[in-house]
């Protein structure tokens, strides 16, 4: 099973573009797992930095969360998910401070975080890849289905074409897989890799 689709959450604007945030969910035959949470709401100082557009989206019968990393775009809606397990690196979760990130949406009433090490396996056909560089504790998802092996990226690059040249050696560790499909979370379609 382990069938992938995208949420598209929230646009933000980054140096005057609008750039979409997209998760994803994972359809297993135990319930849904959500991959990043996007955000809910927003503050003032996001308004003024980010100029971000909130979609009304909601996701049902989610059983766990995996965050990429727990920047404010990817994290903003794991308030909703309060007592279900939600994997993170355990780097990702010590370097999560104010001013880089925005602490009480990292940190609330009922949060859950099942700290990782590193590569693990979470669920049948479902683990993560250790690939620090955009945070110190940045993690992929990596799901096998029927579709072959599909890699959700996060924001292990915001560049297309750095994923594609395999520009850094978190990158490089997504091209060992010789994966079927990568996606990244501010592109809708995914690089679909040609390999001899």
């Amino acid at each position: 099973m382990n069938e992938v689709a995208q949420v598209h959450f929230c646009d933000v604007t980054v140096e005057g573009e609008r750039w979409p945030v997209i998760g994803w969910t994972i359809a297993t035959s135990d319930g849904t797992v959500l991959v990043d949470t996007g955000m809910v709401d927003s503050t003032p100082e996001l308004d003024a930095d980010w100029s971000p557009a909130i979609f009304d989206w909601t996701v049902p019968d989610v059983v766990a969360v995996i965050n990429t990393h727990l920047h404010f775009d990817h994290c903003g809606g794991n308030r909703r998910y309060a007592g279900l397990p939600t994997y993170v690196q355990r780097r990702e979760l010590e370097t999560a401070l104010a001013p880089a990130y925005l602490e009480e949406w990292v940190r609330f009433p009922g949060e859950s975080y099942v700290e990782l090490d590193g590569d693990t396996e979470l669920f049948a056909g479902i683990s993560v890849l250790f690939t620090p560089g955009h945070s110190a504790g940045h993690q992929a998802v990596v799901v096998q289905n029927d579709d072959g092996l599909v890699v959700l990226g996060g924001d292990v690059t915001y560049s297309m074409r750095e994923l594609i040249d395999g520009a850094t050696d978190s990158i490089r560790r997504i091209h060992d897989l010789r994966p079927d499909q990568v996606y990244l979370a501010h592109h809708e379609r995914p690089w679909v890799p040609e390999y001899d």
